[in-house]
């Protein structure tokens, strides 16, 4: 019966030992903690400034201007003069149909023409001839006068030498309209030479402007009909349109935080473009208009930009991601992207330094970035100590101590190895600002 006491005896010392080890331990942690030295946060001070408001929108590339090449005359194609897809000037030799028949006829109607010429040189002899017969009727009717005074001539040769005069002077007066119709119908027959020439012009096709050819829709030996056939496309891509969409509702929204004071109107209409692979696009744009209606089927609003497009590196068709300046935010704060936490339910927050130089939440509100930085629009005070590196390691209510933060050359505390990593990203502006 020793054994169980025994065994009982032995249970109790090791329970009583385990809890003194324990004991001791928890003393020996929160002497270490007293010990070890509050955590360093790098803190900015709040400071309220006036933010461009920059939205990041869907938009695609549009040709300045396009053109659809159809013929004025119809007629067999002989020649394709242009390579596809090559650049063209206005004016330039793009296709030349058959003119055989527009050749004919031009030489026909040429040799009307050259008759009509003639026959006014022919009414003109016949004028010529008809005013002499005139004079020399005027000047027998004059002796007849002299004679008839003396009665030297009956009254019947009298009468008839003014028969004679009237005869004469309405041969004139006929040999004059001979003239003019002669004339007008040289007239006709040179504009029929004109339009026939301006028609065998026509058989070759030119280039309506300049511009970027498409690949082309007609081979030679086709039947081209004029004003039907479309032949090829020419796009003006220098300059080159950026159509952009936005939603009504969110235009709705600016216009309502214009109203309230929130925001001002910006006095730059400068865009920036990112493309497809992620990069940006060098040249800055400017907003040309913003559609006064919106679109039934998307509930967007189309604005439009024109960028210079030197390079040709935009093509009509491009998905692009365009980020506009609409507006100017009021008493905004701008902070780091390290700065910015994200909680589980998606509220965004941030550190803040207190009086007693321990660690608090505040609920913040943004309104995208800016040049990087969050733009926040609600939740601080002037003055107040944000923390920007160093959140990651802290929590609430904790002792810390602050230095004032200093941006790298790159301007971004994300890069520091304290910074916090959970920042959220940017939807709705982007995350750097056009340059003027």
């Amino acid at each position: 019966m020793k054994y169980p006491v025994l065994l009982m005896t032995a249970l109790a010392s090791a329970v009583f030992l385990a809890g003194c080890s324990k004991s001791d331990q928890s003393v020996q942690q929160a002497a270490a903690a007293q010990q070890m030295p509050p955590s360093v946060v790098n803190v900015l001070p709040v400071q309220f400034q006036s933010v461009p408001l920059v939205k990041e929108l869907s938009g695609k590339t549009v040709a300045y201007q396009e053109a659809i090449v159809t013929p004025q005359v119809s007629g067999i194609i002989d020649e394709q003069l242009f390579r596809d897809g090559a650049f063209v000037k206005r004016g330039q030799p793009l296709y030349r149909l058959n003119k055989d028949n527009y050749s004919s006829t031009l030489a026909g109607s040429r040799a009307s023409y050259e008759q009509a010429v003639a026959n006014i040189g022919t009414a003109e002899a016949n004028l010529e001839s008809q005013r002499t017969q005139l004079a020399l009727a005027r000047a027998n009717l004059a002796r007849l006068e002299m004679l008839k005074g003396s009665n030297a001539i009956s009254k019947q040769e009298y009468d008839t030498g003014v028969a004679t005069v009237r005869s004469a002077e309405a041969a004139v007066k006929n040999a004059q309209a001979q003239i003019v119709a002669a004339q007008k119908t040289a007239a006709a027959a040179g504009q029929t030479v004109k339009g026939n020439q301006l028609n065998m012009d026509r058989t070759v096709v030119t280039a309506p402007m300049s511009g970027q050819t498409e690949r082309s829709k007609v081979n030679v030996g086709t039947l081209a009909s004029a004003g039907q056939t479309q032949m090829v496309t020419i796009s003006q891509l220098n300059p080159i349109y950026v159509d952009i969409s936005q939603s009504s509702a969110e235009m709705l929204a600016l216009r309502s935080q214009m109203m309230n004071g929130n925001l001002s109107q910006a006095s730059s209409a400068q865009v920036r473009l990112k493309l497809s692979d992620g990069s940006t696009y060098p040249v800055i744009g400017q907003l040309r208009f913003e559609e006064a209606k919106v679109d039934s089927h998307t509930g967007t609003v189309n604005l439009r930009a024109v960028f210079d497009n030197d390079e040709f590196i935009l093509l009509p068709g491009m998905m692009v991601r365009a980020e506009v300046i609409q507006g100017v935010v009021n008493n905004a704060v701008l902070l780091p992207q390290s700065a910015i936490n994200r909680t589980a339910k998606g509220d965004t927050t941030v550190y803040i330094v207190d009086a007693n130089k321990k660690i608090q939440v505040r609920p913040v509100k943004t309104s995208g970035t800016y040049e990087g930085q969050w733009v926040v629009t609600d939740g601080l005070k002037q003055g107040e100590n944000v923390v920007v590196v160093g959140g990651a390691k802290v929590k609430p209510d904790q002792q810390v101590e602050v230095k004032p933060y200093v941006p790298d050359s790159s301007g971004q505390a994300g890069q520091n190895a304290n910074a916090n990593m959970n920042a959220p990203v940017a939807s709705s502006a982007s995350a750097s600002q056009p340059k003027p």
